[in-house]
């Protein structure tokens, strides 16, 4: 399975866009480290270090997460804001996220605080990469929220309750659940890059199950790799005759 990559964006690496993209697929997938993910690969009769997994899921994850963002349909009209702590180097940092209605995640950021300037800044950011306002606003009580509303998009419908932003604060758990596998975040850069493209690797892999029969679920799902095949410039996984 080695040879020079045939992929276009895996052009001049020792292996193919098959092992590369499977690499990042395994690490953005499940709750693995790079040495989990060397040990799988090396169980398939492939070779490689960890520390080369690592450069390609740095190189790689954000663009095949780029491609994703791209793929997806018009997101929802409405927004569910929401902030969570993480600690970096036992630094506390906070981490905002908006969802759309569906779940669809439209943007994450790292920052310090967690005040007026920060709302301002991730609502600022958050427009400008969705090219638009929402229909509606919803966050919790957060007072931060409602000066950077006023003050970044007043003419929308801005709803605070804690109760109505259950959408933004399910969308967290998966960070939980990646954060207590990687046993602590070490820098706010490469935290802020990998989360930026697991938020949009993970989910494209989660469908919604509990609302779709056996069959259905494995249409969907050939479908979505099928995607992932098709940016990644991998060729299909064999199927059964």
């Amino acid at each position: 399975m080695e040879g020079a990559g045939d992929g276009p964006s895996c052009k001049g690496f020792r292996f193919l866009a098959e092992v590369i993209s499977h690499a990042v697929w395994l690490y953005h997938r499940f709750p693995l480290s790079f040495r989990e993910v060397e040990e799988l690969l090396l169980a398939r009769g492939i070779t490689v270090s960890h520390e080369a997994i690592r450069r390609w899921c740095d190189r790689f994850g954000p663009r095949y997460a780029a491609a994703l963002r791209r793929r997806r349909s018009q997101v929802g009209d409405k927004w569910h804001l929401d902030e969570v702590f993480l600690k970096i180097s036992g630094v506390r940092h906070h981490l905002w996220r908006a969802v759309d209605q569906d779940g669809a995640v439209l943007d994450i950021l790292l920052q310090s605080k967690r005040d007026a300037k920060s709302a301002k800044r991730f609502m600022a950011r958050l427009m400008k990469k969705q090219r638009r306002t929402p229909r509606v606003l919803v966050t919790d009580e957060l007072r931060s929220y409602g000066v950077a509303h006023r003050g970044s998009m007043s003419s929308v419908d801005h709803r605070s309750h804690k109760g109505l932003n259950n959408r933004a604060e399910n969308a967290h758990q998966p960070t939980r659940h990646r954060e207590r596998a990687m046993k602590g975040l070490r820098t706010v850069g490469g935290t802020q890059r990998f989360l930026s493209a697991f938020s949009q690797i993970s989910p494209h892999f989660r469908s919604r199950r509990h609302r779709m029969t056996a069959t259905g679920y494995r249409t969907e799902m050939r479908h979505r790799f099928g995607t992932w095949n098709e940016i990644t410039g991998s060729t299909a996984m064999p199927t059964e005759a």
